[in-house]
Order: structure tokens, then C-alpha cells, then sequence
């Protein structure tokens, strides 16, 4: 192991690997043959295959991005498409195999789910090895399931509404997912209940050179209420990995849905990612996404504001370093009458790292009486980091309102003077200038993931 992977591997606590023994490897390479496979070890119905096989052309035959970082280093032909780590997702944590319960008891996440979850989720490779939901909640037709079990269980649900916001041929990494997807979550909230606590769903990749295409799909019913939480790490490889996956929400009339994630992939991992939500009439939809970790990240959630006196919300952290791409920011689509909405960007960059805000804000035509607010700080702690802000502003409708303002900033002497003066050493006194600035967003978390992620900005900037 090389110096540089091994100083990763030493500042990036969840770099750790697990020797396990998988049910099932496909070997690397991708074909219409491998989706084939997967589909059928998944035992799915044919019009699935014949979706996946679609998208596998739609993906084949689409370029690579033009716009944001580079992507020429991806190997497509050296990755792993699917590895199976078990026979089936366990109920009960105690049914887990013994060396992957012991990865996610190193990453806290049955306490988590014990002291703060109303359900929980962990996806170990290609699939998920663990689903549990509160029985109170089962009771009142909350679905919580691997969205395998969601194609099997509830068919008829599943194909009306799986592919409507995100389709196969949307972006290429769309088309990727929509071809060899596996694991992820299936989510049901029934009309006018309340998940008074968060689901959460965990994901971890083990193997080097791995592809996890998980597929979330949430549809939350009329007066529903709903916040999801997502976390991702994996172990320090010289190989890189790719994580390409698709999230899609649908929150209908009065509902409100908030999506949170924690992203801390190691610094080896591509993090290429499509998430879209639609609010119908008075539904609100809140994207809260930190970034830290990963080689290169382009995400941009966005919603879509179909219906009249919907609200969306994008409130996102990025940081960027040792060389690090955060390319991220958020998309919002004005379309009903008096919507309402609000981006939140901070970036924070040093040691060569980019962090980019990269945003779109839209107001059709339809979309009288809309409004949004749209502020982007950037924290720049190197000479040789960097920093962009690229909006997109497109209006269509003259009554609607929109303001943008973006701040870049660098850590004033003066700052740390003072802070110094009182004791604090220089580490100390930066971190606690870093943590001030992000606590807006971080704030918004959980009291678990809001401690460890201050604490993983105060290592990253030390």
C-alpha cells in the first residue's frame, strides 16, 4: 500500500475491510448477457428484464457527462455489477452473518437503530442483508422493505410508479442504475400517518472495484409524514469503486417528506447520483445532503413543484480536500401556482480540493405567484483549493420571484487572533471557525449525525 493510500486509510476511520465469504461474484465486465443474469437471480418478471435490458442500450450508446469534473478515469469493464453477500435479507439482526454484523456493529448502526429509528436498513454489496420497520407501523400499512421484496410483495405498486420520475434514459448513470440496480429501499406511507420517528438505510461497499446501484423509491400518501435518512462509507482501495444510485420521491397532496443524507465514501469512490422528487397540491419536500467523503461527487437532488402552495427545500454541505471533486447543488422546478422554495448551499475546500455549487432554478410558465431564495457560501482554507458557483436562473412566468446571492470567504487573521488569545490552539481555533460556518446545515441533523459529522469536519480540517 502506497504512502498516499495508506495516510487516507489512517484519516479515514471507516477505511476498514471485512473478510467475507459472498454467495455469489459475477465477474467484472458489463453486457446485455451479465443484466440478463442479474435479473434472472433476482427471479423478476420479464417486463423488468426487458426494462433493464432497455436502459443497459440507453447506457451503452450515451456519452459521459459534458459539463462538471472529468470522468474518463471510470473503467466500466473493471467493476464488479453484482455480488451477492448472503441468501436473503434477515429480519432479525442475530440472523446476519457473523462478519457482516460485525462491519455494521463497527459503524454504530444497530444502537442507532435502537435508540433513534423507526425502522432500519442496511445494504451490504449489491444487496440488503438486513430490514426491520416497528411492528406499530407495520400495523398501520407503513411498507419498509428492500425494493426487491417491493417488487415481489407489491407488484402492482412498484410498476406504477417505479421509472415515472426518473426515467431509464434520463442521464447515463440513470440508464446504468435502471439496467443492473439491486438493493435499496421500498417505502409505503399510507394516507394521513405520521412516522413520528426517521427510516433509515445504511450502505456499505466491501470489495474492491465494487458498482452499488441501489434504487430507493418512497411514495408518501396524501397527509403523510416522513423523514429518511441515508449513510454510505467504504473501505480505502488503490482501485476505484463506483456508486450510481437513483432515488426517487413522490409526495402527494398535504404530505411532507425529508430525505437526509450523510455521504462519507473513501476517497476512492465515484459518487454519481440521480435523486428527484414530485410535491403535488400543499406537499412540501426537503433534500438535507452532506458531503464529505468520495474521490468525485456530482449530485444534484431536485424537486419538482407540481402542485399549487407546494414548498421545496435543498439545504446541502460539501467539503472538498486532498484532491477531491464535490461537484453538487440542487435543481428546483417551479410548475404549480404560489410555490415556494429555498436552497441552502456551503461548500467548504482546501488542500487542492474543488467544491462546486451547481444549481438550477426554474419557473414555467404555469407557475404564477412562485417564489425562491437561493443563497451559496463557500469556506476556501488553502491557497489551492478552489471554489465555483454555477447558478441557472430561468424564468418564464413574470410574476414569479427569485433572488440568488453567493459569498466566498477565507479565514480572517483577526479570527483567529482572537480565538488563539483565549487559549485555543490553531487546529482548534480553525475547526471551530469551520463548524461555525456549517452549523447552519449540520444543525438540521439528528443529534447522533449532527456529533459525527462536527467531528469529521474537525479531522478533515485539521
Amino acid at each position: 500500500m502506497d504512502q498516499k493510500i495508506n495516510t487516507l486509510f489512517t484519516n479515514y476511520k471507516y477505511g476498514f475491510h471485512t473478510e467475507t465469504k459472498s454467495k455469489l461474484v459475477i465477474p467484472k465486465g458489463l453486457s446485455e448477457k451479465i443484466v440478463r443474469q442479474i435479473s434472472a437471480i433476482k427471479e423478476e418478471p420479464e417486463w423488468m428484464t426487458e426494462y433493464r435490458v432497455k436502459a443497459y442500450k440507453e447506457f451503452v450508446k450515451r456519452p459521459l457527462p459534458s459539463f462538471g469534473p472529468s470522468l474518463e478515469g471510470i473503467d466500466f469493464e473493471d467493476i464488479h455489477y453484482y455480488i451477492r453477500p448472503q441468501d436473503k435479507t434477515q429480519n432479525k439482526w442475530e440472523d446476519v452473518p457473523a462478519e457482516i454484523k460485525e462491519t455494521f456493529d463497527k459503524l454504530g448502526i444497530p444502537e442507532h437503530e435502537k435508540s433513534m429509528l423507526a425502522g432500519s436498513g442496511a445494504q451490504f454489496e449489491s444487496e440488503m442483508i438486513y430490514h426491520s420497520i416497528k411492528e406499530s407501523l407495520s400495523k398501520k400499512g407503513v411498507i419498509f422493505d428492500s425494493i426487491d421484496q417491493g417488487l415481489k410483495k407489491h407488484p402492482e405498486l412498484f410498476k406504477e410508479y417505479f421509472g415515472t420520475i426518473i426515467p431509464y434514459n434520463d442521464n447515463k448513470f440513470s440508464a446504468l442504475n435502471s439496467a443492473v440496480w439491486s438493493g435499496g429501499s421500498f417505502i409505503y406511507i399510507p394516507k394521513n400517518t405520521y412516522v413520528d420517528l426517521p427510516l433509515q438505510a445504511y450502505f456499505r461497499i466491501n470489495t474492491e472495484s465494487m458498482g452499488q446501484f441501489e434504487r430507493t423509491l418512497i411514495i408518501a400518501d396524501e397527509g403523510s409524514f416522513l423523514h429518511y435518512i441515508e449513510g454510505c462509507t467504504a473501505p480505502t482501495y488503490s482501485k476505484d469503486s463506483l456508486h450510481a444510485a437513483v432515488v426517487e420521491i413522490i409526495v402527494k397532496k398535504n404530505a411532507h417528506v425529508q430525505y437526509t443524507t450523510v455521504q462519507n465514501w473513501s476517497n476512492n469512490v465515484y459518487n454519481l447520483v440521480t435523486k428527484r422528487a414530485y410535491a403535488y397540491e400543499n406537499a412540501e419536500m426537503i433534500w438535507l445532503d452532506c458531503n464529505v467523503g468520495s474521490k468525485i461527487t456530482m449530485k444534484y437532488p431536485a424537486i419538482y413543484l407540481v402542485g399549487d402552495n407546494s414548498k421545496g427545500e435543498i439545504k446541502s454541505l460539501a467539503m472538498a480536500k486532498d484532491h477531491q471533486c464535490q461537484d453538487t447543488g440542487g435543481k428546483i422546478i417551479h410548475i404549480g401556482k404560489n410555490t415556494t422554495s429555498k436552497i441552502i448551499a456551503k461548500s467548504i475546500s482546501k488542500d487542492f480540493g474543488n467544491a462546486s455549487y451547481r444549481g438550477l432554478v426554474k419557473a414555467t410558465k404555469s407557475a404564477r405567484g412562485s417564489f425562491n431564495y437561493s443563497k451559496c457560501d463557500a469556506l476556501i482554507l488553502s491557497k489551492d483549493a478552489r471554489s465555483d458557483t454555477i447558478p441557472k436562473i430561468s424564468i418564464d412566468d413574470p410574476t414569479a420571484s427569485v433572488a440568488h446571492e453567493a459569498s466566498i470567504f477565507k479565514i480572517d487573521d483577526s479570527q483567529l487572533f482572537y480565538l488563539m488569545s483565549r487559549g485555543l490552539s490553531h487546529d482548534t481555533s480553525v475547526s471551530e471557525i469551520v463548524n461555525g460556518f456549517a452549523n447552519p446545515i449540520v444543525s438540521e441533523l439528528p443529534m447522533e449525525y449532527a456529533v459525527e459529522l462536527k467531528r469529521l469536519l474537525e479531522i478533515e480540517t485539521e
